[in-house]
């Protein structure tokens, strides 16, 4: 099993959950988070000041998916998140050593 993360940018969300969901993938935790890589943020006009936004506002998406799906769901990623432009995300994929639903005790693939 493994953990897939993606930061993306936020107006992508919907554009990559629906691809996910036609790949089969429904199970995923969102959050709102704020950060920079190479974009390295910007700067902002307000009431005739300048300043700096460091950190730029993303989606963090998190599902855990079997090892044989982690290529289809990484490349409809990609391809749903993707606008050409710098700031489009990152995607992490890690290993997960156990799951267990609470509700009824199903551990690993049964727990997905």
């Amino acid at each position: 099993m493994k953990r897939v993360e993606a930061i993306i940018k936020p107006f992508k969300l919907e554009d990559v959950k629906d691809a996910l969901a036609e790949i089969g993938i429904e199970g995923m935790t969102v959050s709102e988070v704020k950060g920079y890589g190479r974009q390295k943020g910007h700067s902002e006009l307000y009431r005739g000041a300048e300043y700096v936004v460091d950190f730029l506002p993303k989606i963090k998406m998190e599902m855990i998916v079997d090892e044989k799906d982690v290529d289809q769901v990484t490349s409809t990623i990609v391809e749903a998140a993707r606008t050409g432009k710098i700031g489009d995300g990152k995607i992490f994929v890690s290993d997960i050593e156990q799951i267990i639903r609470i509700r009824t005790g199903e551990t690993d693939t049964e727990a997905i």
